[in-house]
């Protein structure tokens, strides 16, 4: 089951470090861009994954061809693509071991989100974590860390 419930959310969120953001974009008009932008004002280090923009940079960070690319720990994938491709890259996520699936608005796939979960994954489907920090309070990660 999808988490759906406040407190479950904002723990994903409060302990996550490394969103690696499937379908981001360099386009300053696209949702993607802007809550890329918005994830790194937070804290959090995103990498993105886009094959059409490969090797490119967003942000400051190198664009990836596909997650298994990345090669370090990722916390949360967050799927920035239609529903129809939301399973290939939920198994990719299981594949490299990341700890979450975050579909974004619109985005679902009880399938997947099952697959995921099966294989230990936390899944949130049909939510924007821009708008769910904004929503929850989440303080900007990392701060309640420092002295």
């Amino acid at each position: 089951m999808p988490l759906t419930e406040d407190k479950d959310i904002a723990e994903l969120l409060r302990s996550a470090r490394t969103i690696a953001m499937v379908g981001a974009s360099d386009n300053p008009d696209r949702p993607s861009f802007r809550v890329m932008q918005f994830l790194q004002e937070h804290g959090y280090r995103v990498l993105p994954v886009n094959p059409k923009i490969t090797g490119e940079h967003v942000h400051g960070e190198y664009i990836w061809r596909e997650l298994s690319q990345i090669g370090e720990p990722i916390d949360i994938v967050d799927i920035f693509r239609r529903s129809d491709f939301a399973g290939e890259n939920v198994d990719q996520a299981i594949a490299v071991g990341a700890k979450a699936v975050w579909m974004q608005l619109g985005v679902i796939d009880v399938a997947a989100a099952k697959r995921a979960e099966a294989a230990g994954l936390k899944v949130v489907m049909d939510r924007c974590p821009k708008i769910e920090i904004a929503r929850l309070g989440i303080e900007k990660v990392g701060e309640a860390e420092r002295p």
